[in-house]
């Protein structure tokens, strides 16, 4: 073998092709294992990979493509592919009469051309970039995504036991007949029929007072919370919103510059009342039917005072009916945009809990007066899409499946749940407190000591399972110390398995 290559070096620059073995040699190192499909664009890049580092130099002419074509074993239509790629990109020049050679590469503002390396090795690392003020408050709300399918993430839906025979044969018809206009940008708000679908079913099923013209189909829950937050408060307005409560509102009205204000939840919910006389919100955020995380349900009493409070400070309340449809023994309660007319309440729902996370729909049910300005704005700064999906969906809804398949998925959690709860027995006939688990897709351990909330929280990592601290739902520090249990999206063996280690290691530090 070359020398050059022995020692993992390049050969001094050179005008001489003959002189030009240890490229031939290199090239066809780099190029072993290509598929013949991406020849040229490998070439391509190995070559433009040595120019920018600095292994082929300024100046340094080239083998001819004939040569290069030959001594590889290529075709020489692959060769001047990359060449021609490199040439117009100004990594190589050709001089008339004299051949291909490295280009003499400047650093020029605008261009996209690489910095000589003789600039780029003197060159100073670069200092970290800082984020802005807000983008740096909004990952204080943004944590490590935990592993997929790890016990105990909340949030995560039965996978498992979704339809997805009939949910691909219902997607494939609507693309195979998916009409031109719909890969134009839309601005209608979302497929019609979508929207008559939905307003039906929460009509029915949510007692949701609206017609098809008020809902608005956005890419999920939180797309919905940023256009709440852009349209209808100024940057240091406030937003009050649950402690504890979900992190992902809370993300979005930082990351909007609104000044957030928390409100206590107890036993019947939030408690507005606790800020009688205190400030003028711009925004109330809730979570009536199943508060996030708590597991309460908002009082009749309290859905009443928090209406009066909305008319009476001229906010707009966002609902949103996180996992409303689980409840298990009795009837999913009314939605709190129903209860009164004329209510200002924008209603926010969302698709990834009882479909699939991935499919990234959910939809807004807006007063009259909001839905020609937000289906506008949501054209302009999100657009419309994935209307094919969009169809399937609203013939899933339909035809009936999808109320099917949240009553299976009810009866799925509930009994999850209860493996859950057998499970923890030995901790709970021991002292530890779990919430009522009346509806929703997790339960809520709660704890005494922050200390013990951080060493379960470690210990877990080591046995693959995934305990959320219900102390970071808290806004204020250092929120009430417990563990936040999903168990929808579990297989049952899982629950066993890492609700029995739970127990163990509870019991274990009570003793200790």
């Amino acid at each position: 073998m070359h020398r050059a290559l022995e020692t993992g070096g390049f050969p001094s620059v050179t005008d001489s092709p003959a002189r030009a073995d240890w490229l031939v040699d290199a090239l066809g190192l780099a190029l072993a294992g290509a598929q013949p499909g991406t020849l040229a664009q490998h070439l391509y890049r190995t070559l433009r990979d040595w120019i920018q580092s600095g292994r082929l130099v300024r100046g340094q002419r080239l083998p001819s493509t004939r040569q290069l074509a030959r001594e590889l074993g290529l075709g020489r239509n692959t060769l001047l592919a990359a060449f021609d790629q490199l040439i117009a990109e100004d990594f190589l020049a050709t001089r008339q009469g004299a051949g291909t050679f490295v280009a003499d590469l400047v650093f020029q503002e605008g261009r996209g051309g690489a910095e000589p390396s003789a600039t780029r090795e003197t060159a100073p690392p670069f200092a970290p970039c800082p984020l802005s003020s807000r983008g740096a408050e909004l990952l204080t709300y943004s944590d490590v995504l935990p592993q997929r399918h790890a016990a105990f993430v909340p949030g995560v839906p039965a996978l498992d036991r979704f339809p997805q025979a009939l949910w691909r044969r219902l997607l494939r018809r609507h693309l195979q007949h998916m009409p031109l206009a719909w890969l134009d940008y839309q601005t209608q708000g979302g497929v019609p029929e979508l929207r008559e679908a939905l307003s039906d079913y929460l009509r029915h099923s949510r007692s949701v007072r609206c017609r098809p013209e008020q809902i608005l189909i956005v890419q999920g829950a939180q797309q919905g919370f940023e256009l709440v937050a852009r349209l209808l408060a100024d940057a240091g307005d406030e937003v009050w919103i649950e402690e504890p409560g979900y992190n992902g509102a809370q993300a979005c009205f930082a990351a909007a510059g609104l000044d957030m204000t928390p409100v206590a939840v107890d036993e019947e919910g939030m408690s507005v009342a606790s800020l009688a006389g205190r400030g003028c919100p711009r925004l109330i955020y809730v979570t009536p039917s199943h508060q996030y995380p708590s597991g309460v349900t908002m009082s009749l009493a309290r859905r009443l005072a928090l209406l009066d409070a909305a008319e009476r400070h001229g906010a707009w309340i966002v609902e949103d009916d996180y996992d409303s449809e689980f409840r298990y023994g009795q009837r999913p309660i009314a939605a709190l945009q129903g209860l009164v007319d004329g209510a200002r309440v924008i209603y926010v729902g969302t698709f990834s809990k009882v479909m699939y996370p991935g499919m990234r729909l959910g939809y807004l049910v807006l007063p009259e007066p909001l839905v020609a300005p937000f289906r506008r704005a949501n054209a302009r700064l999100n657009r419309e899409g994935q209307y094919a999906v969009q169809a399937a969906l609203a013939e899933f809804i339909a035809r009936g499946h999808f109320s099917r398949h949240v009553s299976r998925m009810r009866e799925c959690y509930r009994r999850r749940q209860a493996r859950l709860r057998k499970a923890l027995a030995p901790a709970v006939a021991q002292g530890l407190a779990l919430s009522a688990g009346q509806a929703g897709m997790h339960l809520v351990a709660w704890l005494d000591e922050p200390a013990l909330e951080r060493t379960l929280v470690e210990r877990a990592v080591d046995q693959g399972i995934t305990l959320s601290p219900l102390s970071r739902y808290y806004l204020k520090p250092p929120g009430r110390p417990g563990l936040v249990l999903g168990y929808a999206g579990t297989p049952e063996a899982e629950i066993e398995r890492a609700g029995r280690w739970l127990a163990q290691a509870w019991c274990e530090s009570k003793r200790g």
